[in-house]
């Protein structure tokens, strides 16, 4: 059976962010950092090289497959930054078209910059992933 690619590490969050060279997209990644960490409690962790993560759940499929991933995250990219948030909360749809400059496949949403979005409008898409999170996969 495979194994999950993206799971989580002991590296360091703050050296990672550190590293990403866009002085905005830095800054935004450690703005990110504060509102994940209050919104969910949980400390940031590195998930795989790329991955800030915040919790955690445990999945098993009909299939069997079954694994650890991070309840919600956020990676900065060459070009964007993606926000790993559930494809199914509720008002998704209806909060992206609030959101401001995006772009979304599957379960990320991909910013360019923090200035670019409605900051009340992730944060109400933060507490819907969390709730959908917390039905879905109940401690």
């Amino acid at each position: 059976m495979a194994t999950n690619k993206t799971t989580e590490t002991s590296l360091s969050v703050i050296d990672f962010i550190n590293s990403v060279k866009d002085e905005t997209k830095r800054n935004d990644c450690f703005s990110l950092i504060e509102l994940l960490k209050k919104q969910t409690g949980f400390d940031p962790k590195m998930w795989g090289p790329s991955i800030v993560g915040f919790g955690s759940y445990h999945y098993k499929y009909e299939s069997g497959r079954e694994g650890d991933s991070l309840i919600v995250g956020f990676s900065p990219r060459a070009t964007t930054i993606s926000l790993y948030l559930s494809g199914s909360f509720e008002k998704r749809e209806e909060l992206l078209e609030k959101l401001g400059k995006h772009k979304t496949d599957k379960g990320c949403i991909h910013i360019k910059k923090l200035a670019d979005i409605n900051m009340e409008v992730l944060l109400q898409m933060i507490v819907n992933h969390l709730e959908y999170m917390q039905k879905m996969y109940p401690k």
